[in-house]
């Protein structure tokens, strides 16, 4: 085998279709990585500490035996032995960057040591520190000066891991870009930049002039004023903002308005929208790239599968954007957004450069869990005065971000956002003008026969309750005529996106005469579906609310009303959030107008009031000192869904299919993707009862084949059936 000329110090190998060997020295990579590194840095006026990370972080590369290590797994003539220790380099540009900057290095020791096996805890870092710098490499540090101002105009303690992050984020992301660009170029060409925002703009612009030429009607002026308002709002200067307005005034087209054309005033990079649950996802990704095109939008979730995508090759690219979100409009979750954000791994912190001068929608923010709620606010200061983001907060009920946050422990106070920007005037006075719902609230404790019994008398009617238990009891009293529906996450996503649809065809079927649902939250918030009569089990206001949005959505009927009930004669309400909730809403003194914005300002003092911390994690204690950072302790920590649950794939649809083909095949990304559409996840203590009865596990993975045990009507169902039919004769 010929090879081209073997470099002094190799950084990378690869095998070229001719199958000769072709090298990347350690001085070019470590060059390409510094040029793309001072790029990304400088977006946040630290392009120096980029190049100086990039040259660095592979200096290790240089020892004789990492040399001995790469020409040996490669097969080059003459080197044989190789061992662990020698293939280990990245704590050598620690070592290096300690020596040559003695004054600064702890913003780099970390990235540096860490840029393969993510950030550590400082305690594990100083043990890494105090290997001996191997001999024969050296670095000149007076070649290049990192300038100090950023770090001294850090406005507080929250701020320093976010920039050491940040500096991370653009070391591992220009050391995958450059290693990728040698290894396999042709994914790398696939990188190619979208449409730029104000490319995108006008398309949007077309779209709305489209919109507004149908027939007009009270709630379409409405929408319309409010997009106004947005393009009037856009011109303000980059912070924090918030809009909000009642449900079905059209805020994702409107937030898109103001988003959008922000971007293109201020020259910010792209848009990044983070929206807690996945259906709405999937709705809001389905309206964006009906209007700019699927090569211009990201959808990145875990329901999320690229190999849906038809076309080849946008298919690939849309595989690499995930990576790093270099798109033009991402649209992902909280979950994955802020998780990011308090990550330590490469591949988790490898988009975060990104999301400098980007605006951030965080659609339905008041869904952000409280327990988590101080380092979530504080990133978003963090990202807001350290990277140039522009933050808008929407939705029809607006928690109280700003001013000092009080909980019921003083030691749980903390200082919110400084200023938030009201898109929408109070004189606009939305809550009026889109009222189409009464509220009538009953405190007596009814049965589940009592509501089954009221549901009944309406032909169309949608009853929301809190827990799947609630539901299926609820459903199982209604008479089972016209159509009769279920939803809880006791069925499979693809099963509830399949009755969702069935909801909504009956629905625009006049010769559907009853039409009867019973829900859990799932429905709450972002199901487009318009029902004249709504019930909803007694919750927090902004869950009533919500309810309340499904009902009468496009004002085409009179006002109609939402009834909010107890269930407390059958059993009291969970404790923890739902309960607290509840009670913030039944403490709210008088006879209030529950649409108001000021009666949800009541609310949510009410509701943190009761909170007994905003860091129930103690995200600060692990984070917020400089000198004593625990990176990875705090990502385990920051864990926005308790991963407490057991999946189970379930028999409906094509399920088990697939499931023969994970036992021939073995899992793959994209299958396992597909058997997320027939899973549901229970409670350990759930599981344990079906564990060896009722499932099979294959690579982990555990499935409930019998048919029986999925019903088309409630999805999986707790009860062994094997056993109740051993009772007949």
């Amino acid at each position: 085998m010929q090879t081209s000329p073997i470099p002094p110090n190799i950084a990378h190998i690869k095998q070229l279709p001719d199958g000769t060997l072709a090298y990347q020295s350690n001085e070019g990579h470590c060059l390409g990585v510094a040029h793309l590194a001072q790029r990304f840095a400088s977006e946040f006026g630290m392009g120096e500490w980029g190049y100086i990370l990039g040259l660095l972080h592979d200096k290790g590369k240089e020892k004789p035996e990492f040399q001995d290590y790469i020409r040996c797994v490669n097969g080059i003539p003459g080197h044989t032995n190789w061992t662990h220790d020698g293939k280990a380099h990245a704590y050598v540009g620690a070592l290096l960057a300690r020596k040559a900057y003695p004054g600064f290095a702890d913003a780099m020791v970390n990235q540096l040591a860490g840029h393969h096996a993510g950030l550590y805890d400082y305690t594990e870092l100083q043990y890494i520190l105090q290997q001996p710098l191997p001999e024969g490499i050296a670095y000149d540090g007076a070649a290049v000066r990192p300038s100090v101002e950023k770090l001294k105009n850090i406005g507080c303690q929250a701020d320093f891991h976010h920039l050491f992050r940040m500096l991370y984020s653009c070391l591992v992301d220009a050391d995958y870009l450059d290693t990728e660009a040698f290894m396999n170029s042709d994914a790398s060409r696939l990188r190619t930049r979208r449409k730029t925002l104000a490319e995108l703009l006008p398309m949007l612009e077309e779209r709305l002039r489209l919109m507004s030429e149908k027939p007009q009607n009270p709630v379409n002026a409405v929408r319309q004023r409010v997009q106004e308002q947005c393009r009037k709002a856009a011109a303000l200067q980059p912070g924090c903002f918030s809009l909000t307005v009642p449900t079905g005034g059209g805020k994702t087209l409107s937030s898109l308005v103001w988003a959008l054309r922000h971007a293109v005033c201020h020259g910010l990079r792209r848009i990044v929208i983070a929206i807690p649950y996945t259906s709405i996802i999937v709705q809001t990704a389905g309206v964006l790239r009906d209007i700019f095109g699927e090569e211009n939008v990201l959808e990145h979730h875990s329901d999320a599968d690229p190999d849906e995508i038809h076309d080849p090759l946008l298919r690939r690219q849309m595989k690499l954007a995930t990576e790093n979100w270099d798109y033009p409009i991402v649209v992902t979750t909280n979950v994955r957004l802020f998780e990011s954000m308090y990550a330590c791994s490469p591949s988790a912190c490898r988009k975060l450069h990104n999301l400098c001068h980007s605006v951030l929608i965080l659609d339905e923010v008041q869904t952000l869990p409280t327990g988590y709620l101080q380092p979530i606010v504080d990133a978003l200061k963090s990202y807001q005065h350290l990277f140039g983001i522009s933050v808008l907060l929407t939705t029809a009920s607006q928690p109280i971000l700003s001013g000092e946050i009080q909980g019921c422990n003083p030691k749980a106070s903390f200082p919110g956002i400084r200023n938030i920007h009201e898109i929408i005037p109070d004189d606009f006075r939305l809550h009026e003008a889109l009222r189409r719902v009464t509220l009538e609230i009953d405190r007596q404790g009814s049965t589940y026969d009592d509501i089954a019994e009221r549901l009944a008398r309406h032909d169309r009617v949608l009853c929301i309750v809190n827990t799947r238990r609630d539901a299926q009891e609820l459903y199982n009293r209604l008479p089972q005529e016209g159509i009769t529906l279920h939803l809880s996450r006791m069925m499979c996503p693809a099963h509830i996106r399949q009755t969702i649809e069935e909801i909504k065809h009956a629905l625009g079927d006049a010769s559907a005469t009853v039409i009867r649902v019973v829900a859990t939250q799932l429905i709450e918030a972002g199901v487009d579906i318009d029902f004249p009569v709504v019930y909803r089990q007694e919750a927090g206001l902004d869950s009533v609310l919500q309810a309340a949005g499904r009902c009468n959505r496009e004002g085409l009927q009179p006002l109609c009303t939402t009834h909010v009930f107890s269930l407390s004669a059958e059993r009291p309400l969970p404790r923890g959030h739902i309960s607290a909730a509840n009670a913030a809403r039944c403490n709210i003194v008088g006879e209030p107008d529950w649409f108001a914005p000021a009666t949800m300002t009541e609310y949510f003092r009410q509701y943190y009031c009761r909170q007994q911390s905003f860091d129930a994690k103690g995200i600060a204690e692990l984070l917020y000192q400089p000198q004593e950072m625990c990176f990875k302790q705090a990502a385990r920590e920051f864990r926005l869904i308790e991963d407490s649950g057991v999946g189970i794939i379930v028999n409906f649809g094509d399920s088990l299919a697939m499931v023969e083909r994970l036992k021939q095949e073995g899992p793959s990304y994209s299958l396992l993707k597909q058997l997320a559409q027939y899973t549901v996840s229970v409670h350990r203590r759930d599981f344990e009862r079906l564990r060896g009865i009722l499932t099979e596990e294959i690579e982990g993975i555990y499935v409930a084949r019998d048919r029986e045990q999925y019903s088309p009507a409630v999805g999986l169902t707790m009860e062994n059936h094997w056993l109740e039919e051993i009772l007949i004769k």
